[in-house]
């Protein structure tokens, strides 16, 4: 157990003569006399007060903020020990790099996201040392994040007496300061000139160089401030902060040119580094320029420990600088959910028309599942085959411009959060057509199922009428269909199972709109169209042609592969470990079910199992629709920082539509809805 300290072994043990470990060692354990009372010590005692005696103030304010201001009683009455304490701040600040901590705490020197997750677990794992002049280092094993509570709150009276105890080991906290400074300017500086950056900012705002004036106008800000010349430094920090201004107009152009080109988490990471550091400037050219720094240096503490909560933190990190991708991904999946959506009879019927395509391919499929599983591979071999034969499945259905109902919730969630009122209430204009767009996904989505579901099992059933009448035996065998009835039962594990398959189904949207945002912001299109080499190989006419095409079909060929090959081997891996996990999609139950009753006979429709298998598909195609629709539509919220303000109101909203109009979420109505 480390050793508990109280005031008194703490002045006794300042020494100005000890190494420098030793010295920083003593800060480590004074700043931990502040922040906790020694076990089985109270305050009065650790402090040198009689036991009874209490603070006045000591249950309005924070225990740190009161041993402050008993620390610096002691010391104003005891002139030897404060002169030892001052001697020993003065070695501090005479030995560290103190500018490293205002000008690099908080910033990553890595370029990448995933450099700096790693530093940040590296921080997080690996013990600190005290031996070390670099205060940012340092600063670690001196402060913990909870600090900055009781740093607020120090009153402007001890600040000022902590200040005059401070002083004569800083005479030069300017210089520091403006050390700093002109680190921070170089690192932005250097971060406007990287390409990744530089490319995408908007060349109006680059037409007067800014991130080149801002080294020169820090030189001569610099140069005023050093040669104390007032009013020269004064006009020179109201140009500085126009050009440094200048500069972040031109970084926040990245991210227009970002959301439409496609994102990069690494460039992301880069603009908020960039943004850091302007902001840094700014509170350290305030303490420069303030006559009367106490408060503006009380602040400026007060936010490196709240960098200091961040600076070992993964969660906030990765929902930071991972929410524009979330957000380009979702609004990929809205445009592209947008198009299984019916407003109109029409496009019902179209929506019938193409689901029913999907079901007869889907017939297929269910062929092709029970010819690899008769085959015997090995698990792993099993699942791979049997998710290439899934994805060719999709992809055919994608290429005929037919549908799989189950793969539109996670593309059409996005498309109903983008109609959700963003403003503090909403109108009941707003509302309206919220519920309007929940009517049309709800019978879209019935209409997608339907149309599956109604030629998928009587083509099955006609295929295995025909082999029993060609070769005289069904496709499929007897204890395979005796399987069918005992694994898609509601009986058994169905229901897990079908959630884990809408987990899939959501996935897969999320891999559909990353791969469009890749193939966006590498401009992959443009590279189809006008590579030399494309061009001489395939033509000009012809390679504008595949590069539209590619645009187009990017995200439906993305989502319809990953989401085969996760349908197939997702539990193939899952098995090697120990979860048996398997995979129900409504409609490929369907089918297997169909064919199960063309082996075993029409007889089977009298039997329970075959009741407890319907009841199973249809918690199948709940869950399936239910799931991947709830994970897209909570993902598409927080991408765009929706709050549901008014969730009473649409939930009132929606109870309202079903009690007047409960068959417009089943038919549309005889005219288009927008």
């Amino acid at each position: 157990m480390a050793k508990s300290w109280d005031l008194t072994a703490l002045f006794n043990a300042a020494d100005p003569r000890a190494g420098q470990a030793e010295r920083h060692l003593w800060l480590v354990r004074l700043i931990e006399w502040l922040r906790h009372a020694p076990h089985g010590v109270t305050v009065a005692v650790a402090t040198g007060d009689a036991p009874g005696d209490k603070p006045a103030d000591e249950g309005k304010t924070p225990l740190p903020v009161v041993r402050l201001r008993h620390l610096l009683n002691q010391l104003e009455r005891q002139p030897e020990i404060r002169d030892r304490v001052q001697a020993m701040l003065q070695a501090f600040w005479r030995e560290v790099d103190a500018a490293s901590l205002f000008a690099d705490f908080g910033f990553g020197a890595r370029v990448s996201l995933g450099g700096e997750v790693l530093a940040r677990l590296q921080l997080r794992w690996l013990p600190g040392t005290p031996d070390t002049t670099d205060l940012a280092a340092l600063f670690h094993l001196l402060f913990e994040a909870t600090d900055a509570g009781w740093i607020d709150a120090v009153d402007p009276a001890s600040q000022q007496r902590l200040a005059i105890l401070l002083a004569p080991g800083i005479p030069n906290w300017r210089r520091t300061l403006l050390d700093a400074i002109t680190i921070l300017v170089s690192a932005v500086h250097a971060s406007g000139y990287t390409p990744s950056l530089r490319q995408r900012m908007d060349r109006r705002l680059l037409d007067s160089d800014p991130f080149r004036q801002l080294t020169r106008s820090a030189d001569a800000l610099r140069s005023a401030m050093m040669e104390d010349r007032g009013a020269d430094a004064l006009r020179e920090a109201a140009l500085f902060r126009a050009v440094l201004g200048a500069c972040r107009a031109a970084a926040d152009s990245v991210t227009t040119h970002l959301e439409e080109f496609g994102i990069s988490v690494d460039i992301v990471y880069q603009l908020d580094q960039l943004h850091g550091r302007t902001t840094r400037i700014e509170q350290l050219l305030e303490c420069v320029l303030a006559p009367e720094p106490q408060a503006d240096w009380h602040r400026l503490l007060a936010d490196l420990l709240r960098a200091l909560g961040e600076a070992t933190g993964l969660r906030a990190l990765l929902r930071r600088h991972y929410s524009l991708l979330a957000r380009q991904v979702t609004e990929r999946s809205a445009e592209g959910g947008s198009h299984y959506i019916t407003r109109s009879r029409g496009e019902y019927r179209e929506m019938l028309r193409r689901a029913a395509g999907g079901g007869i391919v889907i017939a297929g499929t269910t062929f092709a599942k029970f010819a690899i599983g008769a085959i015997g591979l090995t698990a792993f071999w099993t699942g791979f085959w049997s998710g290439v034969n899934y994805a060719a499945s999709f992809v055919l259905v994608m290429l005929l411009h037919w549908t799989v109902a189950t793969k539109q919730p996670a593309m059409t969630a996005p498309a109903l959060a983008a109609t959700l009122p963003t403003n503090a209430e909403a109108t009941p204009d707003e509302i309206e057509r919220f519920v309007d767009r929940v009517a049309q996904l709800i019978r879209s989505q019935m209409a997608g199922i339907v149309g599956n579901l109604a030629l998928c099992a009587p083509v099955v059933l006609a295929v295995q009428g025909m082999a029993m009448l060609a070769l005289g035996t069904p496709l499929v065998s007897a204890r395979d269909a005796d399987y069918v009835l005992n694994s898609i039962t509601l009986l058994g594990p169905t229901a897990l199972f079908a959630a884990f398959t809408g987990v899939l189904l959501f996935a897969s949207s999320l891999v559909a709109g990353w791969a469009e945002n890749w193939f966006v912001f590498h401009r992959l299109d443009s590279a189809i169209a006008w590579n030399p080499r494309i061009v001489a190989r395939l033509g000009a006419a012809r390679a504008r042609r595949w590069a539209t095409w590619w645009r187009n079909n990017i995200s439906g060929l993305a989502a319809n592969v990953s989401l085969g090959m996760m349908l197939g081997l997702v539990p193939a891996l899952l098995g090697f470990v120990g979860l048996d996990l398997e995979v129900r999609h409504v409609t490929l139950a369907t089918g297997q079910l169909a064919a199960a009753v063309g082996t075993l006979g029409w007889p089977t429709l009298l039997t329970p199992a075959f009741w407890w298998c319907v009841a199973g598909i249809a918690v199948i195609g709940v869950l399936n629709v239910t799931v991947s629709f709830w994970l897209a539509f909570k993902v598409a919220l927080r991408s765009r920082g929706v709050r549901l303000r008014d969730r009473s109101r649409i939930h009132k909203a929606v109870r309202q539509r079903l009690w007047r109009q409960p068959m417009s979420f089943v038919l549309p109505p005889r005219h288009q809805e927008h």
